[in-house]
């Protein structure tokens, strides 16, 4: 059987899951052992903290943990997308009913909560397995000094503190309050009050950046190096609202660090192997194909695929909102419509097919994010109405990004659907994202520069203009000129704006618009809405539009503060009780 992997990370991870998994899996949530679990002593040598490491990575996507597989999806889709206003649950009325629950805001029922429940445990599944590896190493440098060189002990040491803060900022930016575990804690229920949760994440990836080579270690793809963890530091930085702070850290990076625009958006979100991991790459979950029941492809974006009437056979989940669709109309500028017509932008309600956009104008981004009706589906021919699930409940509208193409041969040759499982990488952070925080920042901080900031938003928009979603025929036309003469579908436009922004209050709409649009689908939305601190003005303003086109949604429940964090799933305050008391303190509401 032929294993494809992309990375020295996915090599050997059936093992990793049956030894280092097994081992770890429970730790800190059970007190006895699973059976034939491997305990440190057997894994104690550097073939056994190497194998740990790996599978602290693998929680990168918990897809195929115990308990549940799409919320803990390594893009979010579920919390950062569905539960905002750019996509549907999708599919059909009778289908995932938690998930509903979640696009609802219907989040203390029993679904929603077991939903947040493997969200839970997948994000502190990450930290154990962290944790776990620094124990291990930490025993195998005390025991037989000579066994790991020295080079290796920093870059696994460094690897496993930027996994460890990666999965509490996981935890924090769903719920806000939540507790900080190192390797040395015994006693796993500890209170979530008082914990300067952003202090302690940003403490690990400064320790990991003065470990971590400037290169992943032994040049295998998808392991953090120090300019991955100072990344990722900058981001942390802007989430907490440290601007001035994420400022200097994100220039840093994008002045001397190893990262770029990729040529063109056909190839960021691509099933090409010459095209994985390239310098858009900061942190992506990194997929592989033929291994054993497919479970170490991107398992989690399974279910976001068109339905039985495409190539692909299921499932007809994440779908498009009209909303977001609509959101890449562009005035006679090319610049973004709901800015410069704030109140008629959103007004289109029917399926925006090929016939319908011949002649309008869109920004490019559009047709490399969402399936339209006529429009070609990168080289799978033209998106049809048959390939939709339930169009009167879901809309007509397929997800793309995550999408494989059919020339690639990324597609999975084992498991269950396997036409829903390939080697696709999929991004969790990526240059074009940290450019906008960038800009944000440049933007919020004292001393920021809005020059700056409308300089990095015009370099993503030139980007963007590159090329078009092409006919698809071959892999050659999949991406074209947005003015080439076969596209058919749509004026594509991208201009760029003045620069300088005319004001801090403009370049604030300008850089947020440009998130969304940039990163449409990819499991942000929600979380950023959030610490902008507009999700109630914006979600609501959506439920009182978007249910004359989905009538489900008339159903949801008006967003109200408490939503600006989802609640603690109630089996962990249980689990977190010392005697009758709950360590765990459930968020403010629920």
């Amino acid at each position: 059987m032929k294993v494809l992997c992309r990375s020295g990370l996915l090599s050997g991870m059936a093992l990793l899951i049956s030894v280092a998994g097994a081992t770890y899996a429970c730790k800190g949530f059970l007190d006895i052992a699973p059976q034939g679990a491997l305990d440190e002593n057997t894994l104690a040598n550097a073939a056994g903290v190497e194998g740990t490491l790996i599978a602290a990575y693998r929680v990168l996507d918990w897809s195929t943990g115990v308990g549940g597989s799409w919320g803990t999806a390594a893009s979010n889709w579920v919390w950062g997308s569905v539960a905002s206003d750019d996509a549907y649950m999708g599919s059909e009325a009778t289908d995932a009913n938690p998930i509903l629950d979640i696009e609802l805001y219907y989040w203390a029922t029993g679904g929603a909560e077991s939903y947040l429940n493997d969200k839970w445990r997948g994000s502190y599944e990450g930290v154990v397995r962290a944790n776990a590896t620094l124990r291990l190493l930490d025993k195998v440098v005390a025991d037989k000094p000579n066994e790991i060189t020295q080079v290796d002990q920093d870059g696994i040491r460094g690897e496993a503190l930027f996994l460890r803060a990666h999965y509490h900022f996981e935890a924090w930016q769903m719920w806000g309050n939540v507790p900080y575990y190192n390797e040395s804690d015994t006693d796993f229920r500890k209170t979530n009050v008082g914990v300067a949760i952003a202090d302690s994440i940003l403490k690990d990836l400064d320790a990991a950046i003065a470990l971590l080579p400037d290169a992943p270690r032994h040049g295998d793809v998808g392991r953090a190096s120090a300019w991955t963890a100072k990344a990722y530091k900058g981001r942390v930085q802007v989430y907490a609202g440290d601007y001035v702070g994420g400022l200097a850290t994100l220039q840093d990076v994008r002045a001397n660090g190893p990262y770029g625009l990729e040529q063109d958006f056909s190839r960021v979100w691509t099933g090409y192997q010459d095209a994985s991991n390239g310098p858009e790459t900061i942190l992506a979950y990194q997929g592989s194909k033929g291994d054993p029941n497919g479970t170490n492809a991107n398992y989690g974006e399974r279910l976001n695929f068109p339905h039985s009437g495409s190539p692909f056979g299921c499932c007809g989940f994440h779908q498009p909102s009209q909303n977001l669709v609509n959101y890449f109309s562009v005035d006679a500028n090319g610049l973004p419509l709901s800015l410069s017509a704030p109140t008629t932008w959103d007004t289109r309600d029917a399926n925006l097919d090929a016939t319908a956009s011949a002649t309008m104008p869109l920004d490019p981004r559009l047709d490399w994010t969402v399936g339209r009706d006529g429009v070609p589906y990168k080289d799978w021919g033209p998106h049809a109405p048959g390939w939709i699930r339930s169009p009167s409940y879901g809309g007509p509208y397929s997800p793309k990004k995550a999408i494989y193409e059919k020339g690639s041969g990324a597609v999975s040759d084992v498991g269950w659907v396997n036409t829903q499982l390939s080697s696709m990488n999929i991004h969790i952070f990526r240059y074009a994202d940290l450019l906008l925080l960038l800009a944000e920042a440049n933007v919020e901080a004292a001393g920021g520069s809005l020059t700056e900031a409308c300089t990095i938003v015009n370099q993503i928009r030139t980007r963007a203009g590159v090329a078009a979603q092409g006919l698809g025929t071959t892999r050659a036309d999949i991406a074209v000129p947005i003015n080439d003469p076969s596209i058919t579908w749509a004026d594509y436009q991208i201009g760029l704006y003045p620069c300088p922004f005319p004001s801090q209050t403009y370049a604030r709409d300008a850089v947020r618009t440009e998130r969304r649009l940039e990163l449409a689908m990819e499991g942000h939305r929600t979380f950023d809405l959030r610490r902008w601190q507009t999700a109630e003005q914006v979600i609501n303003d959506f439920l009182t539009v978007e249910p004359r086109r989905r009538a489900f949604l008339s159903a949801a429940s008006a967003f109200t503060p408490r939503y600006y964090l989802y609640p603690i799933p109630p089996i962990q305050i249980e689990l977190s009780k010392v005697g009758e008391t709950s360590m765990l303190q459930q968020n403010s509401g629920w």
